[in-house]
């Protein structure tokens, strides 16, 4: 019984909404996380909406002198 929750919250996380999967994420230079980015990221969409995000690293302004 235990093993098919498991596998009916897996497939639940992988059809929803707008999740696109870590290999996605990961070739675009983010990072799936669980929760909430670190400080320094910023959420660029979902791995698995809405548990795990893709969160990618904040690009550093740029200053004119």
């Amino acid at each position: 019984m235990g093993i098919l929750w498991f596998i009916l919250i897996f497939v639940s996380l992988t059809s929803h909404g707008d999740a696109h999967g870590p290999d996605n994420c990961n070739h675009e230079g983010g990072l799936c996380r669980v929760g909430n980015c670190i400080p320094g990221e910023y959420l660029a969409r979902y791995c698995f909406e809405p548990i795990i995000l893709c969160c990618k690293i904040l690009s550093p302004t740029t200053a004119k002198s």
